[in-house]
């Protein structure tokens, strides 16, 4: 091997090396122990069962970190970085999070009542049985989230898109929007619209009419018929 080649083969090492070490350094740069605040790093840290209500994490990186069962009501997680989150049981009662990332998320039965999210992303977000009554969701995505049993009564659903989303067995009975939200190929299986006024929906075609439960308040797109179904009886669970 020529001195050239052997210099040039040890620089490639070295520089492997270092970039080695910085990403290594990188992966540990969160301060697990550090008290919330603007622009804390939490990202795959452990969080479960905590009180932190009121907190203010605005801008926070909190990407996988485990909210589990953690008290997160009236905190400020305005342009927060949540992805792949765990917050299952996990309260956001009246949080500040417009804005918020929440793309993947794991947040089964969480409170999210009350909650200020508009323009906030839940991407692919698995959010079964979770509570969004009263919620402020104005520009939100639900796009191929799992909804299933979700409860959106009395929250503000204008501009939402649910594309892709399953909403089996959700709540919408309640929601208020001014103008239009998307449910292009959205799973609407007895999921409740009782009593809404959909005509300016986007994307809701007969079939996934059939499968949901209206009434005879419940006002459709034009060209699309309520099914002799309806009213569904109650749902018990």
């Amino acid at each position: 091997m020529s001195t050239n080649s052997f210099i040039s083969g040890a620089a490639v090492f070295v520089v492997a090396i270092v970039a080695s070490a910085y990403a290594c350094g990188a992966a540990e740069s969160a301060d697990c122990k550090g008290s919330p605040g603007r622009g804390t790093d939490w990202h795959d840290c452990n969080k479960r069962l905590l009180m932190l209500g009121g907190s203010d994490l605005e801008g926070s990186n909190l990407v996988s970190t485990d909210f589990t069962m953690t008290d997160l009501r009236d905190t400020n997680l305005g342009s927060a970085n949540l992805e792949k989150a765990t917050l299952v049981r996990a309260s956001l009662a009246g949080a500040r999070a417009d804005k918020a990332n929440f793309t993947r998320v794991e947040a089964y039965r969480g409170n999210f009542s009350g909650i200020s999210a508009q323009s906030a992303s839940f991407v692919s977000a698995e959010l079964q049985r979770t509570d969004f009554s009263g919620a402020r969701l104005t520009g939100a995505d639900f796009e191929k989230a799992e909804l299933g049993r979700a409860n959106f009564e009395g929250a503000v659903l204008t501009g939402t898109r649910f594309s892709m989303a399953n909403l089996s067995r959700a709540n919408l009975s309640g929601a208020v929007f001014e103008g239009p939200i998307d449910l292009d190929r959205a799973f609407l299986f007895l999921t409740r619209i009782e009593g809404l006024d959909l005509s300016a929906v986007t994307g809701l075609k007969q079939e996934q009419v059939d499968l949901a439960c209206g009434d005879g308040a419940t006002k459709l797109p034009a060209g699309l018929s309520a099914p002799a179904k309806w009213p569904c009886p109650p749902d018990d669970d």
